[in-house]
């Protein structure tokens, strides 16, 4: 067990402050979480977050996460400069 930097953006921030999430959250996660694990575990489906950022890198949902890792989570919508730079340019 260990704790991550989790990090959420644009509506992401009002879903999880209804929640009683602060911002940034420090969040538990177990050996082996992987990011879909973890969205599952908040309650937040594919259609809310388009992109998940570890460690400043976009990864996959099936991407394992560490204790210590800072994971920011991107909802759809994200304006077109700011998906390259993010590195989301490429998905839908």
């Amino acid at each position: 067990m260990g704790t991550i930097e989790l990090r959420y953006f644009s509506t992401l921030q009002e879903v999880m402050s209804e929640r009683g999430f602060a911002y940034p959250a420090i969040y538990e996660v177990g050996q082996g979480m992987t990011i879909s694990a973890l969205l599952a575990d908040l309650n937040l489906g594919a259609t809310e977050v388009e992109a998940v950022m570890q460690n400043g890198k976009v990864q996959g949902l099936d991407t394992h996460i560490m204790p210590g890792d800072r994971v920011a989570l991107v909802p759809p919508g994200t304006p077109g400069p700011y998906r390259v730079m993010l590195g989301i340019k490429g998905r839908a």
